[in-house]
């Protein structure tokens, strides 16, 4: 129901109140505090007027929010999942990372990001025991100007082929992350596994809300990559296979076309790049070069 079929009193007195609360921040001595708070409480507020919400209605939201707020621990971040599902996740990242020449595109985050990650020479397995079919990736960093990046950090993490990330297991295992530096001329390479479809976790609230509105819970096939280097721009980012059927309704909004990278299949008896030994199983390779922006505070291309 829009408000301008509602008797001018009406308005007012909803007006009036709005008005009151923005006003109520103006002592904050935050000038970007109060921006904020302000607009939210102006969004917030057009919305509530907007759909015209019940006092059930109204109800229904806080006790959807606590039931998130009590699932959301170390362990799992159903806040996350929460902000993921409604496209807040993405809609931060590209405010956060606007275009710049040709960086490599960035995309969720996501919940199972854990700190203290075992490094790995480079060549290495992340694998560290998830199960799935091995997949050596490998790949360079460089900066928008095509110079190599030694050193970087490439943080790396990813489920198993049943869908699972490792603090999903009730064993503290490590499994499906690590971390690796890029090598002198920026290359990176290691072993993974090809990574499949998994549903985000879906018997909490979230997941209740994904049931209500007939959306799947389903995420496209990916890998998750976080590298840093000194002057340059964090790059969180996945990469996605090529021909997965969820590439187009994954349930995050994570995949961009620029991020699908081809998982070439290899048979059994074809040598590995590093003459690793398999046991006689079949496994992908994958390349994926990465493009660092400069940091916000760098000087960048055209500035003066």
């Amino acid at each position: 129901m829009s408000t301008t079929h509602l008797p001018d009193e009406q308005v007012a007195r909803e007006e009036e109140l709005v008005q009151r609360v923005v006003d109520s921040f103006a002592g904050a001595e935050d000038e970007r505090l109060r921006t904020v708070l302000g607009s939210l409480v102006r969004h917030l507020h057009g919305f509530l007027r907007e759909v015209r919400l019940s006092e059930q209605e109204w109800k229904q939201g806080i006790d959807f929010l606590t039931a998130v707020g009590h699932l959301t621990d170390d362990r799992r971040h159903e806040f996350i999942l929460l902000s993921d599902t409604l496209g807040a996740s993405m809609q931060t990242i590209a405010i956060n990372n606007e275009a710049y020449a040709d960086a490599t595109e960035a995309t969720v985050f996501g919940p199972f990001f854990v700190d203290d990650a075992p490094e790995v020479e480079l060549g290495g397995d992340i694998a560290g025991g998830a199960s799935g079919q091995p997949c050596w990736v490998e790949g360079t960093v460089r900066d928008t100007d095509g110079r190599p990046v030694p050193g970087a950090r490439i943080e790396v993490w990813e489920a198993d082929e049943d869908g699972f990330y490792d603090v999903q297991y009730v064993d503290d295992r490590t499994a499906g992350r690590a971390w690796l530096t890029s090598g002198p001329e920026g290359e990176f390479r290691f072993w993974a596994v090809t990574p499949t479809p998994y549903p985000i976790p879906h018997d909490g609230p979230v997941g209740r809300m994904l049931a209500a509105t007939g959306r799947s819970p389903m995420r496209a096939a990916h890998l998750h990559f976080m590298v840093t280097a000194p002057g340059l721009r964090t790059l969180v980012t996945h990469i996605f296979v090529r021909g997965d059927e969820l590439l187009d309704r994954d349930s995050v909004f994570g995949v961009k076309e620029s991020l699908v990278k081809d998982f070439n299949p290899h048979p059994a008896d074809e040598p590995t790049p590093d003459g690793r030994d398999l046991g006689g199983r079949d496994w992908s390779s994958v390349r994926f070069d990465i493009v660092l922006a400069p940091a916000d505070d760098q000087p960048r291309q055209g500035d003066h």
